[in-house]
């Protein structure tokens, strides 16, 4: 008597599809040039972890932008009218729970370095190289990790070498942040109605910053103020 076959189906095991859950860095760009944050946001939002979420157009429109919308991370420029991106990393740094900052500027310059750092920012990326840096830059940034282009991290040192060698007092002690910020607004031409609009203080208040400013720098007038403001890299010439 023949016994009869049986068939053995193999046993398949379907491993399940992971799908990624994870919320995404929610940035807010900050540059006076239209044409710009359109190029940057789309290096952005091609990255499924990365979303643009508010854009300003200067530093106190920055301010506000982050208040509204609360974003894990600024991405800034430096030279912006009414604010800079350095006097708005400040007060960003400031707020609780505050953004992280990543400067994104045309400056490869070491002034502008240390006060990016100096302002609370964890990154500073050029714009020439964007396209290769910004992306990751971002993401090292949520990580609580800096991120320096190339050249950077040499100038660190080397000014730290001088510095220490010749025993160097920093100049950027002279102003205090908000003195900075009226000696800017005040090259740039605004009243001190509009000033105090903008930076939320008395006009009296700014009559007092001003003449503190004029003393502290041996100025004598709007005009000195503002060449000192050019020399200093507040507004551009």
């Amino acid at each position: 008597m023949t016994e009869p076959t049986t068939t053995s189906t193999p046993t398949t095991t379907s491993t399940p599809t992971t799908t990624s859950t994870s919320t995404p860095i929610r940035i807010l760009l900050a540059d006076d040039h239209a044409l710009v944050r359109r190029g940057v946001r789309l290096i952005l939002d091609r990255e499924p972890d990365l979303e643009v979420v508010a854009e300003a157009g200067d530093g106190a429109e920055a301010i506000e932008a982050a208040r509204r919308s609360g974003p894990d991370l600024a991405v800034l420029d430096i030279a912006m009218p009414r604010l800079t991106g350095l006097q708005a990393a400040r007060e960003l740094a400031a707020l609780e729970p505050g953004p992280r900052i990543l400067m994104l500027t045309m400056h490869d310059n070491e002034q502008y370095l240390f006060q990016a750092l100096k302002a609370g920012a964890c990154g500073y990326v050029l714009k020439s190289v964007a396209d290769r840096d910004l992306v990751a830059a971002c993401r090292a940034a949520m990580r609580d990790e800096p991120f320096l282009y190339p050249g950077a991290v040499t100038a660190l040192i080397r000014t730290y070498l001088d510095r220490v060698r010749h025993g160097e007092q920093n100049p950027e002690h002279l102003l205090t942040p908000r003195e900075e910020e009226v000696l800017k607004l005040v090259a740039e031409g605004h009243s001190s109605k509009e000033i105090g609009e903008i930076l939320f203080i008395s006009v009296k208040t700014v009559h007092r910053h001003r003449a503190n400013l004029l003393h502290k720098l041996g100025l004598r007038d709007r005009l000195e103020l503002t060449r000192y403001a050019i020399r200093a890299g507040l507004i551009e010439p």
